[in-house]
């Protein structure tokens, strides 16, 4: 067996409370120095995912969240805890561009050990780890490694979007010792969604 083992320093990486403070309700929650830890192997080796327990300011720990450039869809495999995922589809202007505060169509879905999840493609998603222990994924996500910082953002989604709009549509909160949504006031409005089963709180 060969294995090229050149790519293997960029294999880790993480995001830290510094840089999640852009998408969080609150950004001047406090929370762990590391949210969440990627081993990245791509479409052959897969992506595993493991999320911090707990909440900043009431919102559970969640990913980044991004958008796919391209045609591009994921599967995920819930491998161990539980949490929401959430999907959305901005609505598009008539140039096909996407709009940043209309969404199209969102969904809450809430997961567990053993869960699988379809991510099509001009889906946004994020997941959030609504659990009392680590929360890991394992995703089928291809990885480029020659991106210019490959050990932050793969070059295979688009993080700007959610940037600029503060997160998703709904932050998943802690409310009476379960998760909740809390609507994102920075989108104008939400064409269609399924919450889930989860409860909206004000």
């Amino acid at each position: 067996m060969e294995i090229d083992f050149k790519n293997v320093p960029k294999h880790y990486a993480s995001r830290t409370h510094e840089k999640m403070t852009e998408v969080l309700m609150d950004p001047n929650g406090v929370g762990p120095a590391i949210h969440y830890y990627m081993i990245r192997g791509g479409v052959d080796q897969k992506n595993t995912t493991v999320w911090e327990p707990g909440t900043i300011s009431g919102e559970y720990i969640k990913t980044y969240g991004h958008y796919h450039i391209g045609d591009l869809s994921e599967n995920y495999t819930i491998a161990y805890g539980e949490g929401v995922a959430l999907l959305q589809k901005l609505a598009e202007n008539s140039d096909g561009e996407m709009t940043t505060d209309v969404v199209a169509e969102f969904k809450a879905i809430p997961v567990t050990t053993g869960d699988k999840i379809f991510m099509p493609a001009k889906f946004g998603h994020l997941l959030a780890n609504t659990g009392s222990t680590y929360f890991v994924t394992i995703d089928d996500s291809p990885v480029d490694f020659e991106d210019r910082d490959p050990a932050s953002f793969p070059g295979h989604a688009d993080y700007s979007l959610v940037k600029e709009m503060q997160g998703f549509a709904y932050y998943v909160v802690e409310h009476n010792g379960k998760a909740a949504l809390k609507r994102n006031p920075r989108y104008k409005n939400i064409l269609k969604e399924d919450l889930g089963g989860l409860e909206v709180i004000i």
